[in-house]
Parts: C-alpha cells; structure tokens; sequence
C-alpha cells in the first residue's frame, strides 16, 4: 500500500471517529501542539505570542460573550514550515497536499545524543540503527524525532541556548537537528512525507545556512517544529495528524498536531 493510501486511510478513521462511528481499534489521542501564550517561543528575532483583550461578559442581552484579537509571527510556537520558507515557488501553507500532513508515522528517540551534545545534527547513522531496532520506516511516513528538549520548554535559555533578543542572538543559538545528509537520505530513500521534532529549528541551532530547510523544502517535505509529548509515542504503529492555519501564501503557520495509538486506549486523550 502507497503512503498516500496510508495517509487517506488514518483520514478516514479520524473522520470516522468524529461522526461516531466506531473505529477499526480503540485509540488514545496524544497533544503534540503547546499552547500558545506569552511564555511560548519565538525565534529571537521575532515579538512572539500576543492576545489582545477584547470583550468578556454579559451583554445588554443578558448571553455571555467573549472575543480577543491576536498577532503572531507564522514561525514560533508549535508551527509548521513551509516549502515555500526556504524555496522560492515551492507550496505555501496553503497548497500543502493533505496526504502529507496526515498518515503513519514514526518515532526515532536520538535524546541520548541529544543530551551529550547541544549541537547534535542527526545522521543517517542514527536513522539505518533505529530501523535495526525498530523496523524499516514505510515509505511516505511522517517522522518524527525525539531530542528531549520539549521537557526544557518554555525556559528559553535551556531550549534555545539564550534568552537574548534581536539578529544578534541568532548566532548564539544551540540546540540540536536533523542533519542535511540524513535528511536527504529520508527523502530519497524512505520519500517521506514530513518530519518534525522537539526543538526551534529542523536544522541544529548553529546551522548558519539551514542546509536541511534547502533540502526538504526543495522535495516539498514540510517540517514540524517546536513539537510536544513525543515521550509518549511509540517507536511504530501510530498515525499523526498535524493541520496547520490555512494561511494563503503563507510560509508557515500555527499547527495543532496530534497521534492516534491504536489500541491504546477508547477515547482517551494523554
């Protein structure tokens, strides 16, 4: 069965889910989105999370109402890339295909890596030992890749290596990413449909040309960042869905990702 086969089956059983019907096997829903608040984490360059009071309370009519306003970047928080932010004509937000955004996925634990070194950059080393561990990564899965850093949220100096504000405190950012050379090794051996990880970037923080971001985004392999609860997946047999803002023209946007583990539980949501 092909990935987007794959892919519009996990739609289906959502769908399936939300209409009542039961089904195939009882399934917990895990959060892989932060929420978005004053706290959340933006590139340094950027103002971050912003809502603007608007109204709450009883109206003249008697009904409760409430209403805010926000302003955001597109790049901050639990978020998506783009194709387009890092390769000119490529899909926006937008035009990204929806077999890619949901189907089977996998998780690869590199957190003891990560742990030993802030700047690790994820090789295919790591990938080809987690396949002997775990079984080879279906062609057109969404991967996922657990550094540990989502446990240093949302203190900024711990998750991206400085608190510090502006163009500046770009250089002084370190935590850790997939590699470009195992990135291109996902998208023209296991032709994947998205990856997506724990920290600020899909490139490690001291990245200074985002050599993975070219090499997705040029395949139109979208990127998950500053992802959630990845502890609580397994290695293989869960599918994500990750819908992101439908942002027309954007280069990314706010994401709500979650997994379905099948058989773990009906309904449940951890």
């Amino acid at each position: 069965m092909t990935g987007r086969a794959l892919a519009a089956g996990a739609l289906a059983a959502a769908l399936a889910c939300t209409r009542g019907a039961e089904p195939t096997a009882p399934r917990a829903i895990v959060d892989l989105s932060h929420p978005f608040d004053a706290s959340t984490v933006y590139w340094p360059t950027e103002e971050g999370f912003v809502l603007e009071p608007g109204f709450a309370g009883y109206t003249e009519q008697g009904y409760y109402y409430a209403a805010n306003r926000f302003r955001a970047a597109e790049h901050g928080g639990t978020h998506i890339d783009a194709p387009l932010h890092f390769a000119a004509g490529h899909p926006s937000v937008d035009a990204i295909p929806l077999e890619q955004l949901v189907g089977p996925a996998v998780l690869i634990d590199v957190s003891e890596a990560c742990a030993a070194d802030p700047d690790h950059a994820v090789g295919v080393a790591e990938l080809l030992a987690d396949e002997a561990r775990s079984g080879r990564i279906p062609d057109g899965a969404i991967v996922l890749l657990r550094t540990g850093w989502s446990s240093r949220w949302p203190d900024r100096i711990r998750y991206l290596g400085t608190d510090e504000r502006g163009s500046a405190a770009a250089a002084k950012l370190h935590f850790p990413g997939l590699g470009a050379e195992a990135a291109r090794w996902l998208v023209e051996a296991r032709r994947v449909h998205a990856v997506g990880l724990d920290t600020a970037s899909i490139d490690p923080g001291a990245s200074k040309r985002f050599d993975t971001h070219q090499l997705l985004f040029a395949h139109d392999v979208p990127a998950f960042e500053n992802l959630a609860g990845l502890e609580r997946l397994p290695a293989r047999g869960f599918e994500v869905i990750a819908l992101p803002m439908k942002i027309a023209g954007g280069s990314g946007g706010p994401l709500r990702a979650i997994a379905l583990l099948p058989g773990a539980g009906a309904g449940g949501t951890r």
